[in-house]
């Protein structure tokens, strides 16, 4: 586009991308383009390979000059809570694959070093997008983060800081990396929005921390936006309105002066109780990865971790960690949760992508094929170290001990046979756990569902996982643009799905919780508590906003709402009653609609 062109962009010009940070920010661009670099192959003669290996190095040693430059300078407690980022994005640095494949192109393909080190991120960027799971495939963001920092020492570019806007503004960029989010000044930065990006990427996680809005995977913004132009950005709806007109501005003037006075009101809930007007009390714990997230749990009013995902510790090593590294990993989560427990979910994914020394076949279909506890069950060594790891955790917090995928009574089994070889082996080492932790399962597939009283006789507690049950109780690829849109949180089969889990729970006497997406929803709020679920674990953020719904309506309410609801027959008509029955029964609750 020209600079003509972009002279000529249209009044109120609406971009819809991601919106990954709530708020809204009205203000003027400022242009933070760092486009990658596109480089074609360059071939090196033999005399100049060892000049390009150096060269390589001194880019490795200056990234990290850099990197640890940006840790030293962080001094406001919400950034310094989140320096394991920068210490992960070290640590890759030193990652044996980056560097010795990096190397060993130059020296035996003789690429130049930009070259060579291109293919690398090209191969790591194909491993990740093979990672089903989004939350685990956005870490690719890292590798794309860091890949650009180095090429651009390898490039000689000089590397800007956000720390350098002199006046207050939205930031507008192809990517910004978490080391330049540290970097921004929060007086003068008002929001950003960027061409890629994802929701669970360690850049939106820190715009979510300093509470910047924030909206990722316009494409293309970085192309048509140019500095000081007029923008407005809604982190919530995932909106951006580039050269708004007089009434989109005055429009959005009064949606920010209303979302700001919900965020104030949102704020006296969180050290309220999860109650009911009458008097049902509900636990709201939050979703983690690491331990650095558990004081946004905190903070946020959550009652716990009712999901601690463990995939993290498997991802793109060399070799497993073994029992000490996850031992500790899982101690220190347990402990910063003290009183409250933390949820441990076994391995969920398949081997193939996450432990490379074992080699296992490609799968076709993965999703229906040896993941979860399928391949915990077939890598019994591996899965015993885990269990061992969490099961002496439990010495030291309220731990639980959650298997996903479980389809039948046989595998539950099977992995509680595992459990009692586990601490029987703990118990020759003389080392100390609680031997009363509950033992629990995700539902996520329809057989599960439909055993589910058979398997409530088995288990503690049960925890509904929604975006894997909705997408197999439909036969959905959410992530297949063609299908999306048969992906219905409310269709009468997952209503009845939901029920039935509830019911068998509720009869078995063990707890029923979900930890799904459709937990952190408040327009299904009022859903879940007539349906009777006791838990419901979802990120951070979310916990006020459900905690707020949670009191100011009644579970008969709830009870009431579904029965109705269980006589409509199409997806469609439930959620317009559901909206509309909402709105007429707490119009002041569901008024502001687009900040919930």
């Amino acid at each position: 586009m020209t600079d003509s062109e972009k002279n000529s962009l249209a009044p109120d010009t609406f971009l819809v991308g991601l919106g990954v940070s709530p708020g809204i920010a009205i203000g003027e661009v400022f242009l933070y383009n760092r486009a990658r670099q596109t480089l074609a192959d360059w071939y090196i003669p033999p005399e100049l390979v060892e000049d390009e290996v150096r060269r390589f190095h001194l880019a490795l040693d200056e990234s990290r000059r850099q990197l640890r430059e940006v840790k030293e300078r962080v001094s406001s407690p919400e950034l310094r809570e989140h320096l394991y980022i920068i210490d992960t994005h070290l640590l890759i640095l030193e990652d044996d694959m980056l560097v010795r494949e990096t190397q060993g192109l130059i020296e035996q393909e003789r690429l130049n070093a930009e070259s060579a080190l291109r293919r690398t991120l090209d191969k790591f960027r194909t491993f990740f997008n093979a990672i089903e799971d989004e939350y685990l495939r956005e870490r690719r963001s890292d590798i794309d983060s860091i890949g650009e920092r180095l090429m651009r020492n390898l490039l000689g570019e000089c590397q800007r800081s956000l720390g350098e806007i002199e006046r207050k503004a939205v930031v507008v960029a192809h990517q910004v990396s978490p080391a330049d989010t540290m970097q921004m000044d929060r007086n003068k930065v008002i929001g950003f929005v960027t061409d890629v990006g994802g929701r669970t990427s360690h850049t939106a996680i820190l715009a979510r921390s300093l509470e910047i809005p924030a909206v990722v995977g316009l494409e293309n913004i970085s192309a048509l936006a140019r500095s000081r132009m007029p923008i407005i950005i809604d982190g919530g709806a995932g909106t951006v309105i580039l050269n708004p007109s007089a009434e989109t501005f005055r429009e959005y003037l009064h949606k920010k002066q209303a979302y700001e006075y919900l965020e104030k009101e949102l704020r006296a809930y969180r050290d309220l109780p999860a109650q009911t007007l009458d008097g049902f009390r509900l636990t709201l714990r939050g979703n983690v990865e690491l331990a650095q997230e558990i004081p946004a749990v905190i903070a946020q009013g959550g009652a716990g971790v009712g999901l601690f995902r463990t995939e993290f510790l498997f991802l793109n090593q060399t070799r497993p960690p073994s029992e000490e590294e996850q031992f500790e990993v899982y101690r220190d989560i347990a402990q910063k949760m003290i009183p409250e427990p933390v949820t441990i979910r076994t391995l969920d994914v398949g081997g193939d992508k996450f432990v490379p020394e074992i080699n296992l076949a490609e799968e076709e279909n993965p999703a229906l094929g040896l993941r979860a506890v399928r391949f915990s069950l077939k890598e019994r060594r591996l899965f015993k170290e885990q269990l061992r790891a969490i099961l002496r955790a439990s010495a030291y917090g309220q731990v639980r001990l959650m298997f996903p995928m479980i389809s039948g009574v046989g595998e539950i089994r099977a992995c509680k046979e595992l459990l009692r070889e586990a601490r029987e082996e703990l118990d020759e080492r003389g080392q100390a756990y609680d031997r009363d932790m509950p033992i629990g399962i995700m539902i996520e597939t329809p057989a599960a569902a439909l055993i589910a009283d058979l398997l409530a006789r088995e288990v503690d507690f049960f925890s509904v996982g929604t975006n894997d049950l909705i997408q197999y109780c439909l036969a959905v690829d959410r992530g297949n643009e063609h299908v999306a849109y048969l992906y219905e949180p409310l269709h009468p089969s997952i209503l009845r799905a939901l029920k039935m889990i509830s019911d068998a729970g509720r009869t078995a006497g063990i707890e029923v919780g979900m930890c799904g997406e459709m937990a952190s929803e408040p327009l299904y709020t009022l859903i879940l508590l007539g349906l009777g679920f006791n838990e419901l674990s979802m990120n951070a953020s979310c916990i006020p906003r459900v905690k707020r719904v949670i009191r100011q309506v009644r579970r008969t309410d709830g009870e009431e709402l579904l029965r109705d609801l269980l006589l409509l027959p199409t997806a469609k008509e439930i959620t317009h009653y559901v909206e509309e029955q909402l709105a007429v029964r707490f119009p002041e609750l569901f008024a502001a609609r687009d900040f919930l």
